[in-house]
C-alpha cells in the first residue's frame, strides 16, 4: 500500500466516486499500472510486472470488491479498495489503497480512507484488515491515525481497525468529494438550522 505524506502542501482537486460499473474497472488498472516502481512495490508488498496487475484489476471486477476513486479529469489518481472477508485469512474485509505521486500531499489518502470506513460501516462491518509494507512509514503512520493497531511481522505491518471503537470524527462527516454528498450533507445542515431556529423562538410548538 502507498500513502501520500500526512503533511499536505495543497488541497486536493479532484472528486471521489465509487467505481460501481464493471466497465469502469480498467480505470483501476490504468492507475495501478502507472505506479512507479516504488510505489507498485509497496502497494503489493513486492514489485509486481504489468501482466500481474493487469490480472489483479479483472480480479476485482468480478469478486465484489468497492473500489473508491479518486478521479481528475476523468483519470483515476487515487484508490481505496474494499475487498470482501472471504478473502482475508482472518475472515476480515481487508483494505488496500494507492495515489499517485503526482497527487500526494494533498489529502487525498484522509479522504479516500474516510469514505472507505464510511462504506465498510455502511455493509455492517465491525472491523477491517490493513497490511503494509515495514518501510512504508506514510501509510502506517496513516493507518494508526485512522485507529489501526499494526503489528509487525514477517516484513509487513499487519492490523486490524475496529469500527465500533473508532466513531466517524464529526468533520469526517462534511469531508465529502461527491456532488451528490455534498448536496445531501448542505441539505442536512440547513434542516438542523431551521429546527434550532425555530425551537429559539418557540415556532412550531403545539398549544
Amino acid at each position: 500500500m502507498n500513502y501520500e505524506g500526512i503533511t499536505r502542501s495543497t488541497p486536493a482537486k479532484g472528486t471521489v466516486r465509487t467505481l460501481r460499473q464493471q466497465e469502469e474497472l480498467p480505470l483501476l488498472r490504468d492507475h495501478l499500472l502507472r505506479l512507479d516502481r516504488g510505489s507498485r512495490h509497496d502497494r503489493f508488498h513486492g514489485f509486481m510486472d504489468d501482466s500481474f496487475i493487469e490480472r489483479y484489476a479483472a480480479k476485482c471486477a468480478d469478486d465484489g470488491t468497492v473500489i473508491i476513486a479518486y478521479i481528475e479529469d476523468g483519470v483515476v489518481r487515487g484508490a481505496a479498495e474494499l475487498h470482501p472477508p472471504d478473502q482475508s485469512p482472518e475472515a476480515l474485509p481487508e483494505i488496500a489503497f494507492s495515489v499517485e505521486a503526482r497527487v500526494r500531499r494533498q489529502g487525498v489518502g484522509s479522504i479516500l480512507f474516510r469514505k472507505l470506513i464510511a462504506e465498510a460501516r455502511s455493509k455492517g462491518y465491525r472491523s477491517l484488515r490493513i497490511t503494509t509494507g515495514a518501510q512504508n512509514q506514510a501509510m502506517r503512520a496513516l493507518a494508526n491515525k485512522f485507529g489501526a493497531n499494526l503489528t509487525f511481522r514477517h516484513g509487513e505491518s499487519t492490523g486490524s481497525i475496529d469500527l465500533k471503537q473508532q466513531p466517524l470524527p464529526e468533520f469526517a462527516r462534511y469531508a465529502i468529494a461527491t456532488p451528490a454528498d455534498s448536496m445531501r450533507a448542505m441539505m442536512n445542515f440547513n434542516r438542523a438550522y431551521w429546527k434550532l431556529l425555530l425551537r429559539m423562538y418557540g415556532w412550531g410548538r403545539t398549544a
